[in-house]
């Protein structure tokens, strides 16, 4: 999966420092998500100063990564003002959805709705069914230039209003039929309707969808617009089941400074009802029963549990300080990779059938004992990655050549430390134990070095470097312990019944 992104400016408010800026932090947050999603050596680089390439390999679920990728995760905690907006502010914004598209615009919509002449409850409950029939009056009205002029002539005109019932038992709330939930967010989107809104107070949409009488709506929420605490005080985030409802919750917990701002404003407001905001909607919005200490949790209502482990993930990472949108994706097919995976296959049989001819040719049985130690060491570094969970891919080859030759280095000095023994005339199992003996300080510093430095590359390195880092780190594990135990083990079995002053193979 190949992801171009860069900043979504598409207010064009931005200016090339702040969306560098905002790249520069994107890189980070994305590297930590990614990283705990668990996508096996990730490219995560920055192309130019504005833009960011992603690479992700091995991907089951692109969709899921997706939305990891672009989730902004910006938690707010706001309190619900219980109090519905008056009919004289939702009048107001009436006036202003009218005033600023007018009438003409309206009737395409099929929203040049009349407003009855009823009390305030009556305008929400009897809305939607008003809603079918157009005023007559303002059919009048034809020229666009005049829309502010049609607003005053067409004062009952409620588009936005009669979109909205009296959300039940949570107070401050609206439902919103599904079906106009997409005309009520355009209202909202515009800048006359905000300005319309009483100024210390927003409407947000929930996150779930309610069903009540074989209608399906959203929630619409009234919330004091200032957030009196944000996520930047979060420690902490894990997803689990709700035991007693079954359903998928994120439990947070906040830093100690964070901790005793939530516990001092749930202090001060028990009994109102606290808003969980994510990416502007509204995850729960539970009454304050008690003070509230260091954690607290979200509701994921009919949520699948991996949805809430997903936002525990981005959560832990931090929030994007800007939206990023995706310029240019494409998935990259196995099928593609074939030629280089055969070219390789070739590679690897050539090398290790020269390895065999070599050893075997030069050290003779000595050889062929260090070849059936190879396999051994190979068998080690398998299970090691597959007990990690390791994905080998081209730097993790790189890595386990280089560890190969190792391991066959290590052998080699072990066998000619063994013929420096013979030749000065030692017994053959004394020079098997001197050989093993004198190479071995020879070999922890090769191996001890090289595993350092791949401890190194691996704690600073990003994406294929680690990969190549993780590979090299076990094979030169598997590679100590098949030269100097299994490679003497079988020597040994080799000695066995054979007298001191023997000659052998090697």
């Amino acid at each position: 999966m190949h992801l171009v992104l860069e900043v979504d400016d598409s207010l064009g408010t931005l200016t090339p420092e702040a969306r560098a800026a905002g790249i520069d932090q994107a890189e980070q947050v994305l590297r930590t998500r990614i990283d705990e999603f668990g996508v096996e050596e990730p490219l995560i680089q920055k192309s130019g100063a504005e833009r960011l390439i992603v690479e992700l390999a091995g991907i089951s679920d692109p969709e899921r990564a997706r939305d990891i990728i672009q989730q902004a995760a910006f938690l707010e905690f706001k309190l619900v003002e219980v109090a519905a907006l008056s009919e004289q502010q939702l009048a107001r914004v009436d006036r202003a959805i009218v005033t600023s598209i007018g009438v003409d615009s309206l009737r395409a919509l099929g929203r040049d709705v009349a407003g009855p002449t009823g009390d305030l409850a009556e305008v929400l409950f009897g809305g939607a069914e008003a809603g079918d029939s157009l005023a007559s009056d303002s059919t009048a009205v034809a020229d666009s230039a005049e829309t502010a002029v049609q607003a005053e002539e067409a004062p009952n005109l409620r588009p936005f209003s009669s979109l909205l019932r009296i959300g039940g038992d949570a107070p401050g709330t609206y439902l919103v039929a599904e079906e106009d939930v997409e005309t009520a967010r355009m209202f909202l989107s515009m800048d006359a309707v905000q300005n319309a809104l009483p100024r210390n107070l927003s409407l947000q949409w929930g996150n779930d969808r309610e069903s009540q009488a074989a209608r399906n709506y959203r929630r619409l929420f009234t919330l004091v617009d200032e957030a009196f605490m944000t996520g930047e005080y979060l420690e902490d985030a894990q997803a689990q089941r709700d035991p007693q409802f079954n359903q998928a919750i994120v439990n947070f917990q906040f830093n100690r400074a964070g901790g005793r701002l939530f516990s001092r404003f749930t202090g001060a407001n028990v009994g109102e009802y606290l808003a969980i905001v994510l990416d502007g909607e509204v995850m729960s919005a539970p009454v304050i029963r008690d003070r509230i200490g260091a954690s607290g949790q979200i509701e994921m209502t009919g949520a699948p549990i991996e949805e809430a482990r997903d936002l525990a993930l981005v959560l832990r990472a931090g929030a994007l300080t800007t939206p990023l949108r995706i310029m240019e994706e494409r998935t990259v097919g196995p099928s593609l990779g074939q030629d280089s995976i055969e070219q390789g296959e070739v590679a690897g049989i050539i090398g290790l059938v020269l390895v065999l001819v070599i050893m075997i040719g030069y050290y003779r049985m000595a050889g062929f004992l260090s070849i059936i130690a190879l396999s051994v060491y190979l068998l080690l570094v398998m299970g090691g990655m597959a007990g990690m969970g390791a994905t080998l891919t081209l730097p993790g080859i790189a890595g386990l050549i280089l560890s190969v030759g190792m391991a066959v280095d290590a052998n080699v000095l072990i066998f000619e430390r063994i013929r420096e023994e013979l030749a000065a005339g030692r017994a053959t199992r004394t020079a098997v134990d001197e050989g093993f003996g004198h190479a071995l300080s020879a070999i922890v510093d090769a191996n001890v070095t090289t595993l350092i430095t791949a401890l190194i590359l691996f704690q600073f390195g990003t994406g294929p470097v680690r990969g190549f880092a993780v590979t090299l780190s076990i094979g030169i594990i598997a590679s100590f312990f098949s030269a100097i135990y299994v490679t003497r083990t079988f020597f040994l079995l080799y000695l066995q019944g054979r007298k001191a002053s023997d000659p052998i193979s090697i």
